[in-house]
């Protein structure tokens, strides 16, 4: 199948794509709508974020499984004490009255973005809000990387996984968006459900290898077993499931597997690169797309070294 919304993930001689993390989770409150207008605002025309189900069926942006103190507060604007909440457990208009528009540089999360702004009366917002949001003229050019999240506790059979894969693309469709979307998961058979159901939607596949630990504060999926074996090809592995891009942690990522996942037919969008010195290995590398919590950082190295990010800025240097 011809996908259009590929060719807005595909780099090329002198353009590599910038694909904002969670928004720009560096300088903004991640998975906002705030944050979300801030990329946009930056050039940047393609988001990434996290998509997790309520108790009562309404798809959410929000990244962990859980609702963590170090960046919920409750409508009194006070942190989250105790016990979790899983997303799961609560309905929309419980999450509707927390804020999320900071965090808390006390806790080991808030300490990795000292940077970011703090915001009051930031709300997860529901995907139907920013899909709302860039069928709006004037963004026409917006694509998505729609991330499901796996959650282990909920998503092991199929009807379940069935149930999530419908409600999101039920709002991706009522907007007229497919075409501008890609459904994107660690989880693969999440994937093939997608596939199933929304065929006119290219998949993402993530993958990171176990080695390489998870970020602090953060849920993370398992590595597949296949990808741990002596000689596996992250690459074919993706083809084979009928991927149309890769998406692997930025660490894990050779040449080698850049060359071979192009010869494969994938896009190559490297995630989350945020240091100046991994920026540019990433560029050295030849990916399509670098995903990223700064993505004004990585538009100044691609300006640096003579490369621009979407073909209108080809243009305007």
């Amino acid at each position: 199948m011809n996908y259009p919304q590929l060719a807005a993930f595909t780099g090329g001689a002198g353009l590599i794509r910038v694909i904002g993390h969670r928004g720009a989770r560096g300088v903004m409150p991640e998975n906002t709508m705030e944050g979300f207008a801030f990329t946009l605002n930056c050039g940047v025309r393609l988001l990434e974020f996290d998509v997790v189900m309520t108790r009562d069926g309404v798809p959410v942006i929000t990244h962990n499984h859980s609702l963590t103190g170090s960046i919920v507060r409750d409508g009194a604007g006070n942190w989250l004490q105790g016990a979790e909440p899983r997303v799961s457990d609560l309905d929309w208009a419980e999450l509707a009255t927390m804020d999320v528009g900071g965090l808390d540089g006390r806790s080991d999360y808030g300490q990795r973005f000292p940077d970011q702004v703090f915001l009051y009366g930031a709300r997860i917002p529901r995907l139907s809000d920013l899909c709302e949001l860039i069928a709006q003229p004037g963004y026409g050019d917006v694509h998505l990387m729609l991330e499901i999240k796996s959650d282990p506790a909920k998503l092991k059979e199929d009807t379940a996984r069935a149930k999530v894969v419908s409600a999101v693309v039920a709002e991706v469709r009522a907007l007229g968006l497919t075409q501008r979307t890609l459904m994107h998961s660690f989880d693969w058979n999440l994937l093939a459900e997608c596939t199933r159901q929304a065929p006119e939607m290219p998949t993402s596949f993530l993958t990171q290898l176990p080695e390489n630990a998870a970020d602090v504060g953060e849920d993370h999926a398992a590595a597949r077993p296949e990808l741990t074996k002596a000689g596996a090809s992250a690459p074919d592995l993706v083809a084979q499931a009928g991927g149309a891009l890769w998406c692997p942690y930025y660490l894990d990522v050779t040449a080698d597997q850049v060359a071979r996942a192009q010869e494969l037919g994938l896009r190559v969008a490297v995630w989350t690169v945020n240091e100046v010195a991994d920026i540019d290995r990433m560029i050295g590398l030849g990916v399509d797309a670098i995903v990223t919590d700064y993505p004004g950082r990585v538009q100044r190295r691609l300006l640096a070294q003579g490369h621009v990010w979407t073909e209108e800025t080809a243009i305007a240097v």
